[in-house]
């Protein structure tokens, strides 16, 4: 991809739903110093207005004793169809309250807690984003495509449709 624009702010913040939201299911990423990272996908519940990504989770769940361990997580989101990828750095919190539960109560979630949102092992978690890195289509896929294999043919690069920055709210 041949363009950087980086984002800042309302845009950022824009740019990280728009991706998210639309790719939904994110590889998370715990203990982030460990290796192998332990790493595993979680559905997407909610962004807020303020950037913030909210997951559901088990409370005995590794995810949720790593990160009482180390709050610092990253998520990778990725949409190859659509050349979409996000990546974001950030603090994980962890609620059990039934306010934020309810909040980003999804139906789907009930296939993990028996009792629903009431099951005592429910949990919410919180990513605030520090840092994220995106690259994105500005033309769409097909056009993106076409570009490249223009660039192939000729041997001349070019640009590709692409577009790619740093994210910071």
């Amino acid at each position: 991809m041949g363009n950087y624009k980086d984002l800042y702010s309302e845009e950022a913040i824009a740019k990280i739903k728009e991706l998210a939201k639309d790719i939904r299911v994110c590889m998370f990423c715990t203990e982030l110093s460990v290796r192998p990272i332990p790493t595993r996908p979680m559905s997407l519940q909610d962004i807020d207005e303020e950037g913030n990504l909210w997951f559901i989770s088990s409370a005995a769940s590794n995810k949720n004793f790593e990160i009482k361990h180390d709050d610092d997580v990253q998520l990778i989101f990725a949409k190859n169809s659509d050349s979409h990828f996000l990546s974001v750095f950030g603090t994980a919190v962890i609620y059990k309250d039934k306010a934020h539960i309810e909040d980003v109560w999804s139906p789907v979630a009930k296939a993990w807690f028996e009792e629903g949102k009431e099951d005592p092992d429910v949990t919410v978690i919180k990513v605030s984003p520090s840092e994220a890195y995106y690259w994105d289509t500005t033309d769409g896929k097909m056009v993106s495509f076409l570009k490249i294999a223009v660039s192939a043919i000729t041997g001349k690069t070019g640009d590709d449709g692409g577009v790619e920055g740093s994210i910071t709210i």
